[in-house]
């Protein structure tokens, strides 16, 4: 669930092509009589492309500045969690918010801050009930941000694995009311089951970049994948049996060495990554996707047999990235959205009305800000 590949070169140190003209400032949020948001919350029809038009009936930006990633449906579908870096809110990195997407207006105002304790933050997820997040931090370890490992020109792309990162629960103030691992390395990645029984989330205490689960409270932890590489950034399915995720698998012996190095390090090379989906227990895994280069950020469609996920497999530079979907035995795939930047963390409503995203689309220095779609099959 980390959201680096958003932020960096793939957009920003590569720039392919020119980016669509910034929308006009856009009307206040309006919620219609009936709950249904009416015509004038939708400001950014304008920037969806012919592509789009099959499944975007219409489509607002919610964001505006900074990277914003990574936003996450509550159990009632009425709020969102997400992890952003904003400079006009005042952090120097990702920390987490809570607002509602068809009231709040993020483009005029601050969101509820979630986390408030220092250091970086990242991969929020409600808790049954809605009152409760969870997210990882790394303020235990130094409430300053962690340092960014530097772009090397011509280096290959990583991401940082912090060791410091480990799991907290929060009220929607900002107090912490629980700490959910306090193992040596990093624990991150964690979303919750829709049945509210289960958490999966990633973790390196054996070394390697494994998915485990637990209950709802922290108890009873279990590792469900074990093969080499990293596996992260893990949803359950709409029934709660099943889940998906994103992996590496190094075999050749080069790739395998280069991959432990890499975490010897803290860090992991994201470039090469593929869709698997597994029973709830991590048995019957199987790769659903085998397309080459990364294809990530998976989430279910909320009939259970379709997933929406960020892919750059068509594109010979590593950018841009778009949305596809593919049913879940790896047949069909369907190109969503035609972006010559980035498009990527897309989550379903429970409903299915609804898709919100990040996307590069419509604004000024490649920001990264979320919208939000109204979905038509």
């Amino acid at each position: 669930m980390n959201k680096s590949i958003a932020l960096l070169p793939l957009v920003a140190l590569f720039s392919c092509g020119s980016p669509s003209e910034p929308t006009t400032t856009p009307p206040p949020v309006v919620q219609a009589a009936a709950g249904e948001p009416d015509s004038a919350f939708w400001n950014a029809d304008a920037l969806i492309d012919s592509v789009e038009r099959q499944h975007f009936e219409h489509l607002r930006q919610i964001t505006s500045g900074g990277d914003n990633a990574e936003a996450y449906w509550s159990f009632d579908g009425k709020k969102l969690v997400f992890q952003a870096t904003v400079p006009k809110w005042g952090e120097a990195c990702d920390q987490i918010y809570v607002f509602n997407p068809f009231t709040d207006d993020l483009l005029a105002n601050k969101p509820q801050q979630v986390s408030l304790n220092g250091g970086r933050t990242t991969c929020s997820y409600f808790l049954p009930g809605d009152s409760l997040v969870l997210f990882a931090s790394t303020h235990l370890g130094d409430t300053a941000c962690p340092p960014v490992p530097p772009h090397v020109p011509g280096g290959k792309y990583t991401w940082p694995i912090y060791p410091s990162f480990d799991i907290f629960v929060s009220d929607l103030k900002g107090n912490l009311v629980k700490r959910m691992t306090d193992t040596p390395g990093y624990d991150a990645e964690a979303t919750v089951s829709p049945k509210g029984d289960r958490i999966v989330f990633t973790s390196m205490r054996n070394g390697d970049m494994d998915l485990y689960t637990m209950n709802i409270d922290g108890s009873d932890v279990k590792q469900i994948t074990h093969d080499l590489g990293y596996d992260g950034g893990a949803f359950f399915s709409p029934d709660g049996t099943k889940l998906v995720w994103r992996a590496s698998r190094p075999t050749k012996p080069e790739d395998v060495k280069e991959y432990k190095d890499l975490l010897k390090q803290g860090l992991v090379q994201p470039t090469q990554m593929e869709v698997f989906v597994a029973n709830a227990d991590g048995s019957d895994a199987k790769q659903i996707t085998n397309l080459g280069k990364a294809n990530w950020a998976p989430y279910w469609h909320p009939d259970g047999k379709h997933i929406i996920f960020a892919s750059n497999h068509a594109t010979e530079r590593g950018f841009p990235f778009n949305l596809f979907m593919i049913d879940m035995d790896g047949q069909n795939l369907q190109r969503l959205t035609n972006s010559d930047m980035f498009d990527a963390f897309p989550v379903f409503s429970r409903d299915g009305k609804y898709l919100v995203f990040s996307s590069n689309r419509g604004g000024q220095d490649h920001d990264t800000n979320l919208f939000i779609a109204k979905w038509k099959e």
